[in-house]
């Protein structure tokens, strides 16, 4: 017979994770879970994983659910160990991934009395969860501790049993409606929500009984339909002789190759692309600063030509911001975005949200249509073309640098891999290159953050049918160094490090450098090394400071799988940020 926790609350939950599928729960160490924890490992159905640090752990569920494209959940105990997930909450909402938080809490009455580990745990998360809930505790546990306690409020004084039976059965309802109404929004909104569970001693104990459950409420798709105007938006669409594509960060195969080569054979059309949108293809532009930048440097007058009537945008967050700042500037006439769940103003000239997926849209947008002749495409192509090759000159020139670091990984990393982008200079650096085909992409860019780049590739790691290799910056990587405290990690993790001894992002941007304020505060340099990190935590290490000893340490460091691997490359702080902006103006003055 299957073991349960006696506490009914925590039995509902554990059996109804079951029953709407969210078999991975990763479990950080504490007392007042334990009903949870013991529930949850009681279980075959659950694959479950033990984490220390609380802001990891979530991070490291984040990457397991970024993959399997359904919840896991995080279980937690009571006190500010809760408020530790907050950063991997604000990411999940932001990037539309599920997480389903589950606190362990005291009972209502011992809030504010002086308990240890007792925070208001009640709506610490609202303004970033899909859901949330608080749920009755039972009375019919431990009932005689809470009749002789002068402060609680969940039974009369002297109550019988019929009487504890009944408020016991009127919690009972409603908990299981609210698990599942939490549960059911964090599967079909995709985003984070939160369950707080308070729970009285004793915690430890276990039952064979198994509580009665309502009938379950099953998960329903929800039905989205094409606009009954859709003919006009059409109309619109193919008239138009001025369009660009945007398609921020999407998951692999979000939009069928069919689709994505209507898009880019229609010569009205220019589609852009980031290495976090996971689609290529040749006629599209698949580096936006490449372009944006010298176009930055550029004629008012050629600015304006190449400026679109109309922009039509899919997907996620982008990570440039230089065609932000072009579009915000020279607005189109029409922006329409194409989402499932919702739509940002990115542009500040949105006026049409189709709550669709793209692949819906696209195949209804060029159903029975022509293309109509127009050489926009074939222009702004041109001076990308122009610009790349340019670029190209420079690029076989350049020293050894971040920029240097980049070219080399965009050429040697093998196919067929899965890439991690740490924020914020790596997944900029990373946009700027075409790397070999079958390469996924993933970055937390929901709030882009530099908290838990290696703890979500880490998760990541977990699911990812493909080797995954993480490239991260210092900053970052120092700053989630317990993404590495995790008995789990896959043999055949890498990680490369680009250490620049700094924030190196802040030398690109304006400011005083190099005074001793702007070295401490802005771009915190340091002089650390992952070495002994490296040892810590039982990974294989190397360091290179060249791109000769890169290129002579690469192939063992990509072959090898016996641990996890760390490959530290150490560039100049200096000279790193004048490689990159004469890079931007070398294509626009040599073009």
């Amino acid at each position: 017979m299957p073991n349960y926790p006696t506490i009914p609350l925590a039995q509902t939950l554990v059996r109804l994770c079951e029953y709407y599928g969210i078999n991975r729960i990763v479990i950080c160490a504490g007392s007042r879970n334990a009903p949870l924890t013991n529930g949850f490992l009681s279980q075959a159905y659950f694959k479950t994983y033990s984490l220390i640090d609380e802001r990891s752990a979530g991070f490291f569920a984040l990457g397991m659910a970024q993959q399997l494209k359904n919840p896991v959940a995080l279980v937690c105990t009571s006190g500010s160990a809760l408020l530790n997930f907050y950063p991997s909450i604000a990411e999940a909402y932001y990037n539309d991934i599920p997480l389903i938080v589950i606190s362990a809490d005291r009972m209502p009455h011992r809030i504010d009395i002086g308990d240890g580990q007792t925070i208001r745990q009640t709506g610490v998360f609202e303004p970033h969860l899909e859901a949330e809930s608080v749920l009755k505790p039972d009375v019919i546990h431990s009932t005689d501790t809470l009749l002789e306690n002068p402060m609680q409020k969940l039974l009369p004084q002297n109550a019988k049993q019929i009487v504890v039976e009944q408020i016991q059965k009127q919690h009972q309802e409603f908990n299981e409606k609210e698990i599942a109404r939490v549960l059911i929004t964090a599967i079909k909104r995709g985003g984070p929500v939160h369950l707080n569970i308070p729970m009285e001693e004793p915690l430890y104990e276990m039952t064979d009984k198994i509580i009665p459950l309502q009938e379950l409420t099953p998960v329903q798709s929800e039905q989205f339909e094409i606009p009954k105007d859709f003919e006009n938006t059409k109309k619109i669409w193919h008239q138009c002789l001025k369009k660009w594509v945007i398609i921020g960060q999407l998951s692999p195969d979000e939009i069928p190759q069919e689709l994505i080569n209507k898009l880019c054979n229609d010569p009205s059309v220019v589609v852009f692309s980031e290495k976090t949108s996971n689609i290529i293809h040749g006629k599209m532009i698949n580096s936006i600063d490449v372009l944006m930048a010298p176009l930055e440097l550029s004629d008012i007058r050629i600015k304006e030509k190449m400026a679109p009537e109309l922009l039509l945008t899919f997907g996620g967050m982008v990570v440039s911001k230089k065609i932000k700042f072009f579009l915000r500037k020279h607005q189109a006439k029409h922006h329409w975005h194409v989402d499932l769940k919702k739509a940002y103003n990115t542009y500040y000239c949105l006026d049409r949200f189709f709550q669709l997926s793209p692949r819906f849209f696209l195949k209804a947008l060029y159903d029975n249509s022509k293309f109509n002749k127009s050489n926009f495409q074939s222009q702004i192509l041109g001076t990308y073309n122009i610009f790349r090759s340019s670029g190209l000159d420079y690029l076989s020139k350049i020293s050894f640098s971040d920029l240097a670091v980049f070219q080399f990984l965009s050429q040697k990393l093998p196919p067929q891999i899965q890439v991690q982008l740490a924020n914020s200079s790596s997944v900029r650096y990373a946009q700027l290159f075409d790397w070999p085909k079958k390469t996924v992409f993933y970055c937390n860019r929901g709030t882009s953050g530099i908290d838990g780049s290696t703890s979500t590739a880490v998760g990541a790691a977990q699911i990812s049918q493909l080797p995954v290799v993480l490239i991260t910056g210092d900053l970052s990587f120092f700053y989630d160094i317990n993404g590495l405290w995790n008995e789990t990690i896959r043999k055949n993790f890498k990680i490369i490090l680009i250490n620049n001894q700094g924030g190196g992002i802040f030398r690109i941007l304006p400011g005083k450098k190099d005074t001793p304020e702007y070295d401490r505060y802005f771009e915190t340099v340091h002089r650390r090394s992952a070495k002994y990190i490296a040892k810590t935590f039982n990974l294989s290490y190397s360091c290179v400071n060249s791109l000769w000893g890169l290129k002579r340490k690469f192939s063992h460091f990509i072959k090898s799988n016996d641990k996890p691997q760390i490959l530290e490359i150490q560039t100049p702080r200096l000279q790193n940020d004048s490689i990159l902006l004469d890079y931007f103006k070398w294509m626009s003055s040599n073009a």
